[in-house]
């Protein structure tokens, strides 16, 4: 595991200089979110100890928010240990850091994780449950499955169009 502040000030300045923008507070909760998902779908293992707030828009990390609002996560200096996630990060990147924080809110809302954490709250209800990392990794069979199922079906299309 690596300390989550890493991960947030690498998600920071990876986006900054990929999109010449710093990235919004929302934003950057729903990649470390999504981080910790796609880490669990690769390895097996969530990349931070930490624990989610189910919050009315998805996923939060509060000491995170905290830094990010008193400016401090955007400049903090990169570990060298960052380097072991790299295909985790380059994944979220390729997959969602082009979108826009709403969109990402949407599908962190999909996730069962999140949804059984707010159960018994209203949509707009403020909530301040822990999102129980074994439901995220329910999140993330969810994902390797489709990914399984995807692959199979384009290896049935190629040796389809061989045949």
């Amino acid at each position: 595991m690596i300390d989550v502040i890493n991960i947030a000030s690498y998600i920071c300045q990876r986006y900054k200089e990929q999109f010449g923008l710093c990235i919004d507070e929302m934003k950057l909760h729903k990649l470390l979110y999504l981080s910790q998902r796609e880490s669990i779908v690769q390895t097996g293992e969530p990349l931070f100890p930490e624990k989610f707030k189910a919050w009315r828009y998805g996923p939060v990390l509060v000491g995170i928010r905290q830094m990010y609002k008193d400016g401090s996560i955007q400049t903090m200096p990169l570990s060298e240990d960052i380097k072991k996630y790299s295909a985790v990060l380059d994944k979220i990147f390729q997959t969602y850091a082009s979108k826009d924080s709403w969109s990402l809110s949407s599908i962190t809302h999909g996730e069962y994780s999140w949804q059984k954490a707010r159960e018994g709250y209203a949509s707009d209800a403020q909530c301040d449950v822990d999102i129980d990392t074994d439901d995220i990794r329910k999140d993330a069979e969810r994902i390797k499955t489709r990914r399984a199922l995807i692959k199979i079906s384009a290896l049935k299309n190629v040796d389809h169009e061989n045949n």
